[in-house]
């Protein structure tokens, strides 16, 4: 397997450190992936996501002076489909699917339903707090 810029490649890990791991390529030639590049979440210790002798797959990110730049989190493939949009037709807003409501009246009933859920939530909230303190004269305190 060939390595170069842009190509996904597995590989051994071969030594950490505080900064990165060593990945063996094939062919003998060695790479770093730097603690930035391991995963997508903030990694404080390599030692929890990485281990000596791990299989792992690596994109090539640059190669300058024989140093070879590597990625884990970059080799992962992503489902990167676009998100597509309910058709309108789908979307009730209240009235006959026949018939267009105007942007006022759509947003009358939007407004409208997001106080009640507002209202719901404070409710809700409300009373698993309690009454919040002891109250005399009308105060909280």
């Amino acid at each position: 397997m060939l390595v170069e810029v842009g190509s996904i490649v597995e590989g051994k890990v071969s030594g950490i450190t505080n900064f990165g791991a060593f990945i063996q390529l094939p062919g003998g030639k060695t790479g770093l992936v730097h603690i930035s590049e391991i995963a997508e979440e903030y990694v404080k210790d390599i030692k929890n996501h990485l281990h000596e002798n791990q299989e792992v797959k690596v994109r090539v990110l640059s190669m300058d002076n024989g140093k070879i730049s590597l990625s884990i989190k970059k080799a992962i493939e992503r489902n990167t489909a676009p998100r597509t949009a309910r058709p309108p037709a789908e979307i009730d807003w209240g009235k006959n699917a026949n018939e267009a409501l105007s942007f006022e009246d759509r947003l009358a009933k939007f407004m409208k339903d997001s106080d009640e859920r507002i209202h719901d939530l404070k409710k809700n909230f409300e009373s698993k707090r309690g009454s919040g303190g002891y109250r005399r004269s009308g105060q909280y305190f």
